[in-house]
């Protein structure tokens, strides 16, 4: 039995993120594991809230991806799949390396968004900083943008 690591970050390229680890997920009879990794907010002293609507502010959105969440693993349950979530607070990188080394991935299966090449050498791809650190194989699904 294989284990998927599914990071879920809800934008565009979720679904098709979902449906690949399903279909591999029954192919290889696997479990999945999901995850959503929430950066913590930076803050500057121009951009400076009360402590607690920061903390309000943060669990709020963990409420919510919990909820997300729980929509994601029941849809693998109907599909016959085991399946466990997880909102972890981080480096999203860094949080997909150790979730996948403790649930004992064998596949992380993320999403691409296709930022372009200037977007990622700036900023950076989630996708491929896992691609660069994980100790299992990883599977990139690209987003089918409809209007390209």
């Amino acid at each position: 039995m294989k284990t998927f690591l599914v990071p879920i970050d809800f934008s565009a390229v979720t679904e098709e993120v979902i449906d690949t680890a399903v279909s591999f997920a029954r192919a290889f009879e696997g479990k999945v594991a999901l995850i959503h990794v929430v950066q913590p907010p930076v803050v500057t002293s121009e951009f400076a809230l009360p402590v607690e609507v920061l903390q309000e502010a943060v669990a709020s959105g963990e409420r919510a991806a919990k909820t997300k969440l729980d929509t994601y693993v029941e849809m693998f349950r109907n599909a016959g799949l085991a399946c466990e979530a997880k909102v972890a607070h981080g480096p999203p990188v860094t949080m997909i390396r150790e979730e996948a080394a403790r649930v004992k991935a064998d596949y992380i299966v993320i999403g691409s968004h296709g930022h372009g090449k200037l977007y990622d050498f700036l900023v950076g791809s989630t996708a491929s900083g896992v691609m660069k650190k994980a100790t299992c194989g990883v599977i990139i699904v690209p987003h089918a943008d409809k209007n390209r």
